[in-house]
């Protein structure tokens, strides 16, 4: 078998078509060469390229997270100012209605004769004082007066002398003074 290095190359043509021909051959073979080139450098970096792109989306996804609670709590912040707000604002009607109808109230019972709370409170002390001053007095041994001007106990078995007098009745406090 003869040697390649040994062969002389096969001779150029000189004719302008077959020089062109081989030209283009030649072209279209480095075109093709550089597009394989370029494929399995793609595939060979391509692994490389895809974790980089992937990281830069991990990191916008992040600043964009981040920016995005940021206004959520700005609005959240802002919403709970305005509640809080209105609450206040809706508030102070319903106590001025609220002193207006316990007003009303109070004049309507007034004018049916009902006493005031107050007044109320008043003659449960004065009641309270009455019953003091009642178990005081029977806890006193009993006296009955003789003609004679001589005390005698009297037994507490026997009725009392004296007649009892019908109780007098309460003065209307007026609940304004």
């Amino acid at each position: 078998m003869p040697n390649k290095s040994s062969e002389s190359p096969p001779p150029e043509p000189t004719d302008p078509a077959t020089v062109a021909a081989s030209m283009v051959k030649k072209s279209a073979q480095q075109i093709w060469l550089a597009g394989l080139g370029a494929f399995a450098k793609a595939q060979e970096e391509g692994g490389k390229v895809f974790e980089a792109l992937v990281q830069d989306g991990m990191s916008m996804q992040r600043k964009t997270q981040a920016v995005a609670e940021e206004k959520m709590a700005e609005v959240s912040h802002k919403l709970t100012a305005l509640t809080q707000d209105m609450s206040a604002k809706a508030a102070q009607p319903w106590e001025k209605l609220e002193t207006i109808f316990e007003a009303r109230v109070a004049k309507a019972l007034h004018q049916l004769g009902m006493p005031s709370a107050e007044a109320l409170e008043q003659l449960a002390a004065r009641l309270e004082a009455l019953e003091a001053q009642v178990q005081a007095m029977s806890a006193e041994p009993k006296t009955v007066k003789r003609a004679a001007g001589t005390a005698v106990k009297s037994d507490s078995k026997a009725p009392a002398a004296k007649a009892v007098k019908p109780a007098r009745r309460a003065r209307r406090i007026d609940p304004r003074s």
